[in-house]
C-alpha cells in the first residue's frame, strides 16, 4: 500500500484527477491523505467533495478553513463570501450527507509508524503530539455534537491570540481553531498573527503586529518546537512556496493560483513530491 499526502485543492477537482493519474493512485489497495480545504474558490467544489468522500477508508481528510466556513454557511452562522464557490454543495440533493461527512473529519492525523501527522495549518510549538491530538478531539466532540451550530456563530475571530490552558468555552475552541486552520504567523510572545499572509521574505521583521506590540513575527515552526522530531503536513500557506524543511512537510502549492497541486509519499524517508501544474481559478486574494 501506498499513502499520499495531498495540498490544498479547494475544488480544482481536474488537477486532483491528473494528479491522481500521475502517482498511478489505485483506490484497492492505495490511500490518500488531504490536508484540509477540499473546496471553494475553484469551479468544482461539489464535485471535488462527492469524489473525496466516495473514497471512504482510502482517503483520510483533515479539516481545513474553508471547509469550516461551508459548514459555519450551512448552519446559518455566516453569509457567503464573494468569492465562495461552494452555494452548489448547499444546493445540491444529497447536501445533507455530505456536510455531515465534512462535519466527521478530523483536525490532526497522527500516524505512529512515521512519527508524522497532518493538520491544515500547523500545531502550536509549545504542543506536545498528544496535546495536540487532545484538543483537536476537543473540538471534534463540539463538532459532532449538541453544540456545533452555536459553536459556528462564536468560531469566528481572531481573539484570544496566545494559548493558555486555562482559557476556556468559546475562546479557547476558537484559538483551538485558528491554530489548526489559520495559523501561519507568531510573534515572539507566541501570539497569533493571523492577518499577515505574504511569504516569510516578504514580511518585515519588527513590525506592528495586529496586537499592537512591536515583535518580531516569525513563522509559526521557526519557534522552538517542543518535538523537533514530529513530522508535520500541512497546508494553508500557498506563498511558503516548496521550501526544504526539516521534519516540514508544506504542500500547499498554490493550485488555486494557478500553481501546483502537489502530493508527498509518506513513509519513513517523506522524500518523493509529485506535482501536476494548474490552471488559475483566482487571480487575487
Amino acid at each position: 500500500m501506498s499513502i499520499y499526502a495531498i495540498g490544498d485543492i479547494q475544488g480544482c477537482y481536474s488537477p486532483l484527477k491528473e494528479l491522481l493519474d500521475k502517482i498511478k493512485f489505485n483506490s484497492d489497495r492505495d490511500q490518500l491523505w488531504f490536508a484540509g480545504d477540499i473546496v471553494n474558490r475553484g469551479p468544482k467544489s461539489l464535485k471535488t467533495l462527492r469524489f473525496i468522500k466516495s473514497l471512504e477508508d482510502n482517503a483520510i481528510t483533515v479539516l481545513g478553513n474553508h471547509d469550516l466556513h461551508l459548514l459555519a454557511m450551512a448552519h446559518g452562522r455566516h453569509r457567503q463570501n464573494k468569492k465562495d464557490t461552494i452555494q452548489e454543495i448547499l444546493d445540491a440533493t444529497d447536501s445533507e450527507q455530505l456536510l455531515d461527512w465534512l462535519i466527521h473529519r478530523p483536525l490532526m492525523h497522527y500516524q505512529k509508524e512515521n512519527n508524522v501527522c497532518l493538520v491544515h495549518a500547523g500545531i502550536h510549538p509549545h504542543w506536545t503530539t498528544d496535546q495536540a491530538l487532545s484538543y483537536s478531539k476537543e473540538l471534534e466532540r463540539i463538532l459532532q455534537g449538541p453544540k456545533s451550530h452555536e459553536f459556528f456563530h462564536h468560531m469566528y475571530g481572531d481573539k484570544p491570540a496566545k494559548w493558555s490552558n486555562s482559557l476556556s468555552g468559546w475562546d479557547r475552541l476558537r484559538f483551538i481553531t485558528n491554530c489548526f486552520t489559520r495559523m501561519r504567523y507568531m510573534n515572539n510572545d507566541l501570539k497569533l498573527c493571523l492577518k499577515e499572509k505574504g511569504a516569510p521574505d516578504k514580511q518585515s521583521r519588527g513590525k506592528q503586529t495586529e496586537d499592537k506590540q512591536t515583535r518580531d513575527i516569525q513563522p509559526w515552526f521557526e519557534h522552538q518546537r517542543l518535538e523537533k522530531d514530529l513530522n508535520i503536513i500541512f497546508g494553508h500557506w500557498s506563498t511558503l512556496k516548496d521550501p526544504e524543511l526539516k521534519h516540514l512537510f508544506p504542500l500547499d502549492t498554490g493550485c488555486l493560483w494557478g500553481g501546483k497541486l502537489t502530493a508527498l509519499k509518506v513513509n519513513h524517508k517523506m522524500q518523493k513530491k509529485i506535482s501536476v501544474k494548474c490552471s488559475a481559478s483566482q487571480t487575487t486574494d
